[in-house]
């Protein structure tokens, strides 16, 4: 096993923890999905969990939100232990699965009521949550509309309410934004800033790179295991092999072209720009645009960059093994 690019034991920013996780492993038969994982979470922190399909993420969050017991190791969330405490877990935290957790067939107001009743939340309480659910999701005029003919950027901040109807301090969101529009996601990452700012501490899964930036820290994830923790700045700090971007017309004929060759670690599309990993910079400047000549593809310009988060994640996973595939 190679070493991680970050340190696993990076402090969080609070002394006072909400979630703190030892050597949580959890088995499927011969199938090791989450393998001694060890983390803490600190308590109004937004921390994110990132890592591709099948890097072990909802299998996680289920075992430290009481849904899933696990195999071996440690958890506690609020204080409270994963494997002796699992339903009083479910009343100290929200959780918003990818799904959403809505009931279609339900109204707006109907799915706030149904939440209101497994939260136990009554009264002058439940008028005042639901007057601010339906406000936070711009669905004060739509309260009697049907939940299936919502946009789903609307499903999306109506499961947010719904999840945090009871106003818990840990709120566990896994993949909310999967297959929302970049505005809709833009504008769930704000209620989550203020969420955090009230002191809610928020912990998300994602695979979307351009999300983790929003995350006081990162714990990355591949196949089971955590492979760096820290904070956003600080992982891309610590990449250590020179990145350059190539201007060409045809970047995904000059990557496809550039694989396996001397001198060139990773070269993959970003968009429509061409990032490629190298050995060494001065080599590869000269070396680039004669390679790409002499194969009929232009190069226009080859510059050093600093790597993106994305940059960071794919050369962790590729030391690591690379991904889950299928």
């Amino acid at each position: 096993m190679t070493a991680p690019l970050a340190p696993l034991n990076s402090s969080p920013r609070s002394a006072r923890l909400a979630v703190q996780v030892r050597d949580l492993t959890r088995m499927f038969g011969t199938f090791t999905a989450v393998d001694h994982v060890t983390f803490d979470v600190a308590e109004g922190e937004i921390f994110g969990f990132l890592g591709p399909n099948g890097a072990g993420k909802t299998t996680t969050i289920k075992m430290l939100t009481g849904l899933l017991a696990p195999s071996g190791g440690e958890g506690r969330v609020a204080g409270l232990d994963v494997r002796t405490a699992s339903e009083e877990i479910k009343t100290r935290i929200g959780y918003m699965s990818q799904l959403f957790s809505l009931y279609g067939d339900l109204t707006v107001e109907e799915n706030i009521a149904f939440f209101a009743g497994l939260y136990e939340v009554s009264g002058e309480r439940l008028d005042a949550r639901r007057a601010w659910v339906l406000e936070m999701a711009g669905l004060t005029k739509h309260r009697t509309q049907m939940t299936s003919e919502l946009p789903l950027g609307w499903k999306q901040r109506l499961a947010l309410g719904c999840a945090v109807l009871h106003e818990p301090p840990i709120l566990f969101l896994d993949e909310p934004t999967s297959g929302v529009d970049p505005i809709s996601r833009r504008a769930f990452w704000e209620l989550i800033y203020s969420l955090a700012d009230r002191g809610t501490t928020v912990f998300v899964s994602t695979h979307y790179m351009e999300e983790a930036e929003y995350c006081n820290r990162l714990a990355l994830m591949n196949r089971g295991r955590l492979i760096a923790l820290d904070r956003p700045d600080a992982l891309r700090s610590q990449m250590m092999e020179p990145i350059l971007e190539v201007a060409t017309p045809d970047a995904a004929a000059a990557a496809q072209a550039l694989q396996h060759q001397p001198g060139i670690i990773e070269a993959a599309m970003f968009g429509r720009a061409l990032h490629v990993v190298v050995h060494d910079v001065t080599t590869a400047e000269s070396f680039l645009p004669t390679f790409l000549a002499a194969r009929g593809l232009q190069c226009e310009r080859v510059t050093r960059i600093r790597p993106s988060l994305e940059d960071v994640f794919v050369s962790l996973v590729r030391r690591e093994g690379g991904a889950v595939i299928g």
